[in-house]
């Protein structure tokens, strides 16, 4: 199967499925002398982890435990290739028998078979949003990378359920609630939408926002590969995810020039609505982006669809699901921003 890479400089190649032995990433390009350890892996897939997103997360309970096989020696990187598996310890691939021939709306269950001839029914297989845990393993290497350069990345829950929250400049609010939203009264209400919609059979979906900090400016390359063209490709990249926005985003469309403009003074820029990106190159302001999270395919509802052979079905999706892919989803945001900045970070070093 193509296209299960990403990056040029910091490359990734992700590997395994949702109910298969385990799953796991190749990393090429790491530079040799970093600290790296599972411990480091292991606290950024800790955030991620099935089972503790509150009353929005899935019951399946992955310890997510990360076992580097190579490119470490005496806790150091050594440059070469660094894999990493994570092993699945609580599949029940059972759940699936009952629907093995049935494409369920949602999901990739349809174009998997109609481009292959088969597909992993279990959870969705290669498909299934498992996989970004091998990406947050990735992301946490990237990470100590960006370490080096004193860049930061977090992540905040805007929007669930069409429930907004009100932004000041201090998001450390959000560590005081699951749902990682920066607006307490906010949080409340998205719980609340939460519980009723579980109570529907349905699920919900949100808005993520990201903030790069610390970045200098010169990363990215002209034409086709942008920096925020690379940043879009790396959120759209996500299962879940249906729309990214960089600064501004869809509102630059409804200002005139001099509104959306960023005028320039000595000590830097008044405004930051290119996200921190102009001409696809970092400008040295913070990198802005939102993600917009489709609501999770499987849900109780009984709905319309076929199987392998055509003929007219209904389906109810039951077994082990998130309710909304936020919070969970949050930490492979950052994951993937970290990827892509990391390599951008590594492209410029050969330029000079």
């Amino acid at each position: 199967m193509s296209g299960s890479s990403f990056g040029k400089a910091f490359n990734i190649t992700t590997f395994g499925e949702s109910h298969g032995k385990g799953i796991g990433v190749v990393i090429q390009g790491c530079p040799p002398m970093l600290d790296l350890d599972e411990k480091i892996i292991q606290k950024a897939l800790d955030r991620r982890r099935p089972g503790q997103g509150g009353v929005s997360s899935t019951a399946r309970k992955e310890p997510d435990n990360p076992v580097i096989v190579s490119g470490i020696f005496k806790g150091k990187t050594t440059g070469t290739p660094i894999m990493i598996l994570i092993e699945n310890k609580d599949a029940k691939s059972m759940a699936y028998d009952s629907i093995a021939s049935v494409f369920r709306p949602g999901h990739g269950d349809y174009t998997y078979h109609a481009k292959y001839g088969i597909r992993d029914y279990r959870g969705g297989g290669r498909s299934s949003a498992r996989e970004t845990a091998a990406r947050v393993a990735a992301g946490a290497v990237a990470q100590v990378i960006l370490d080096q350069e004193g860049i930061r990345i977090q992540s905040y829950t805007l929007e669930l359920g069409n429930i907004r929250a009100v932004l000041t400049d201090d998001l450390s609010c959000k560590n005081q609630n699951y749902l990682q939203c920066p607006d307490m009264a906010a949080a409340k209400k998205m719980e609340e939408k939460i519980i009723e919609i579980k109570k529907q059979g349905d699920s919900l979906g949100g808005i993520v926002g990201i903030i790069a900090s610390n970045i200098p400016a010169g990363l990215g390359d002209p034409v086709f590969d942008k920096l925020d063209a690379d940043i879009a490709k790396a959120l759209m990249s996500i299962g879940a995810v249906k729309a990214v926005e960089i600064g501004a985003g869809i509102d630059a469309a409804k200002m005139t020039g001099f509104e959306n403009n960023d005028e320039i003074f000595p000590d830097g820029f008044k405004t930051n609505h290119s996200g921190g990106i102009l001409a696809g190159i970092s400008n040295g302001e913070d990198i802005i982006a939102r993600v917009h999270i489709k609501p999770i395919p499987s849900i109780l509802k009984k709905q319309q669809t076929i199987d392998e052979d055509g003929n007219k079905t209904e389906i109810s999706t039951g077994g082990r699901h998130d309710i909304c892919a936020i919070p969970r989803i949050n930490m492979v945001c950052e994951a993937m921003m970290a990827i892509t900045l990391a390599d951008h970070v590594l492209r410029q070093k050969t330029v000079r």
